[in-house]
């Protein structure tokens, strides 16, 4: 099957032009689930490019020691710190109470593989009505029961060995079998895939896109963590998960390429973050 390139048109998909009587929460709230006392990273990562990307508010969900880190990076982000080292369904009640009203969910970063955290993930995403990004540690739980994706509003950004731990696949770097294994694999359970990598390669199982923003000096830790905080973003802006995939592949890509055109191999995620309104502000003429 043949898949289209992705180009920056995609963003005038996503950011229409505002009006003049527009308030907070018409361009979304995202809740960011992750963390645990290991990593922070990952959700900051997260919250900090959805709001770069233009969402309204950014809550994040983290376990103690995480939460009082991840409140540290920016007085922008509202943060709720859960009893605790890591993720149990004993927080589940506890998070929906807390933020009743979210119009997507980003979960999966540095929240690891432990078992109680994995029936966490898996609980949640049971409860969840909205649109979310299934991320990191969370498609490891989603492997255990692919039932939890199917018909639903989700984007699933996996890396070449996630996208296998999902579907016992091996991805090689051939583009015409990444398109296909992709496409099938969103075919078959309703939702919609980005397999990540030099080339990503996006599908909702009826049509498929391939996106060429990004270089090899994204190989740093956290730019995964940057693009699902922008999908996430999309999503609640009430984007379909197709083109909020799309358009938030192609924005992590080239806001990584402006940053890593000035650093070169000090190029860092927190740094691709920065170049975010560069990208938005050269490709929207209004």
């Amino acid at each position: 099957m043949k898949a289209k390139e992705i180009t920056s048109s995609f963003l005038k998909q996503v950011y229409p032009k505002r009006k003049a009587w527009d308030r907070k929460g018409n361009y979304g709230k995202v809740l960011v689930i992750g963390g645990s006392k290991l990593y922070h990273g990952s959700p900051t990562f997260n919250a900090l490019a959805a709001y770069r990307a233009g969402v309204d508010l950014v809550f994040v969900a983290s376990v103690e020691r995480a939460a009082n880190l991840i409140a540290s990076f920016s007085p922008d982000l509202i943060v709720y710190p859960l009893k605790g080292d890591y993720f149990s369904i004993s927080h589940i009640d506890e998070i929906f109470e807390t933020f009743p009203n979210f119009d997507a969910l980003v979960i999966g970063g540095g929240m690891t593989r432990r078992k109680e955290v994995i029936e966490f993930i898996q609980e949640f995403l049971k409860r969840i009505k909205v649109p979310s990004v299934i991320d990191a540690d969370a498609i490891y739980a989603i492997s255990e029961n692919l039932d939890l994706i199917k018909r639903k509003p989700f984007v699933i950004t996996s890396h070449s060995y996630e996208f296998f731990v999902l579907t016992k696949q091996k991805v090689t770097e051939n583009l015409e079998e990444r398109i296909s294994l992709v496409k099938e694999f969103a075919l078959k359970y309703q939702t919609t895939i980005l397999l990540k990598g030099y080339i990503d390669v996006i599908s909702d199982g009826n049509e498929v896109f391939i996106n060429k923003t990004g270089n090899p000096y994204m190989t740093v830790g956290g730019t995964g963590d940057t693009l699902a905080g922008i999908v996430g973003t999309f999503l609640a802006r009430k984007i379909s998960p197709l083109i909020s995939a799309c358009a938030g592949a192609w924005l992590n890509g080239k806001a990584g390429e402006y940053a890593s055109e000035k650093l070169k191999e000090s190029f860092l995620a927190s740094d691709l973050i920065q170049e975010i309104p560069r990208v938005i502000k050269e490709n929207l003429n209004y």
